[in-house]
């Protein structure tokens, strides 16, 4: 079975205004670059056709990854319930080991960028904190083995 990547109907939206970008205005582009570079001649010392070829094998990858993707979407309603942890919930956490707070934005594999605190639902701590409501305990289990433990403050 293939694997499935849950999301919000706005998270499959952007992927397939994504993907017609990519399909509609940028392969044309990359093709026309081609076309160009392949104009000015010899093409074994030609670095404007290298990189254009090598812009439209990393173009044609992604549009590949895109519909992948969105073949493969579980689309789900969005939660606006703030009681417990959902997708899109703004979660404060305690890291009682750490002795820290911090506050995740659990999203689908689509939207993650860990560097601003939007963590996949599919991760130790997304999957940790998914149903979990404030005052509760996740036990985060780390992939060498060892786990912590972080406490539900707050649910937005």
């Amino acid at each position: 079975m293939a694997e499935q990547f849950v999301m919000t109907q706005k998270n499959f939206d952007d992927l397939k205004k994504e993907l017609e970008y990519l399909v509609k205005t940028k392969r044309p582009e990359i093709i026309e670059r081609i076309a160009e570079a392949r104009s000015h001649g010899d093409l074994s010392e030609n670095a404007e056709y290298d990189a254009a070829r090598e812009e439209q094998r990393s173009n044609e990858g992604k549009i590949a990854e895109l519909e992948y993707r969105i073949k493969n979407a579980d689309v789900r309603e969005e939660v606006t319930d703030t009681s417990y942890v959902h997708l899109n919930s703004v979660v404060t956490v305690y890291d009682e080991d750490m002795e820290e707070e911090a506050v995740y934005t659990v999203t689908s594999v689509t939207d993650v960028d860990v560097m601003n605190g939007k963590i996949s639902i599919d991760s130790p701590v997304g999957s940790a904190l998914l149903r979990k409501r404030a005052g509760d305990k996740a036990v985060v289990s780390c992939p060498d083995g060892s786990s912590y433990t972080l406490k539900i403050l707050k649910i937005s």
